[in-house]
């Protein structure tokens, strides 16, 4: 199987999603124990709901897990957020804290996953980021996600349910995250949040570079708003999902049109 998936179109937007992949190449899925093949911390179905939200989008997608290695994380695997709980670039434990390996990789697996599938899936991403460039003058690199509501390791109580990414404010022009959050205010049935818990993993902190005409932005949404529930079998719910993708569809038009006032 391809590391990587990639359907691209003539727009100004880039769908990046790094971890909708459930793909386990069979040496390393033999190796999870128990708790890691229930592949816990997938964000799960995001490539079907955004599925045709926005005509011309391209989307770059990660078929492998992140628990293969985590494509939204810095390849040499410092930590996003130090002083905080979180997972590393191969993940030893889920975000419970729960050990998800027999055997702990090493030092070797991980040059072997970098180089087979990190470094694929960046190497499409910054070709794609270069071709919407040079086309549009800019590109503008929308990053999906989504997590469970609940996670006490990571953030106390209930998440919002549209939480937006900009590294505080470093990885976009400020128009871009004004839309983003114009846009949210108007579903009002879903609360949103501007870097707050999460404010931009290393896809949004390493590519957006603003003054080169690059805008990155990150989307991570409380799986609450789309799955039936945050437990297996994690099944997709039609009816909210169905709610959600008007809202999600806004948003990005609202980036598609904003596009050319950023350009030079």
């Amino acid at each position: 199987m391809s590391p990587v998936q990639i359907n691209r179109g003539d727009g100004p937007v880039l769908l990046a999603m790094p971890h909708t992949g459930t793909y386990l190449p069979p040496e390393i899925g033999s190796r999870l124990n128990a708790d890691g093949l229930i592949l816990a911390d997938t964000d799960w179905h995001i490539h079907r709901l955004y599925d045709g939200l926005l005509p011309g989008a391209t989307v770059v997608r990660a078929c492998f897990h992140r628990y293969v290695i985590d494509a939204n994380r810095p390849p040499d695997g410092a930590s996003l957020y130090p002083g905080q709980n979180t997972t590393g670039l191969i993940p030893l434990s889920d975000f419970d804290g729960k050990a998800i390996w027999k055997h702990a990789p090493e030092a070797a697996d991980a040059r072997h996953r970098l180089e087979a599938y990190h470094a694929p899936y960046h190497a499409t991403l910054r070709a794609e980021i270069s071709r919407i460039r040079d086309r549009h003058g800019v590109a503008i690199l929308f990053d999906c996600h989504s997590i469970r509501s609940h996670i006490p390791r990571l953030f106390e109580g209930r998440l919002p349910d549209l939480n937006i990414g900009t590294y505080d404010g470093v990885s976009c022009d400020p128009r871009i995250s004004d839309a983003v959050m114009g846009s949210a205010a108007k579903a009002e049935r879903y609360s949103h949040v501007l870097d707050g818990r999460f404010k931009g993993g290393w896809t949004t902190r390493h590519y957006g570079r603003p003054g080169e005409g690059i805008h990155a932005i990150q989307m991570e949404l409380a799986q609450s708003t789309y799955l039936a529930r945050e437990s297996p079998p994690f099944a997709y719910d039609e009816a909210r999902a169905t709610a959600l993708r008007p809202a999600l569809a806004e948003i990005l038009s609202a980036l598609a049109q904003l596009a050319p006032e950023l350009r030079g």
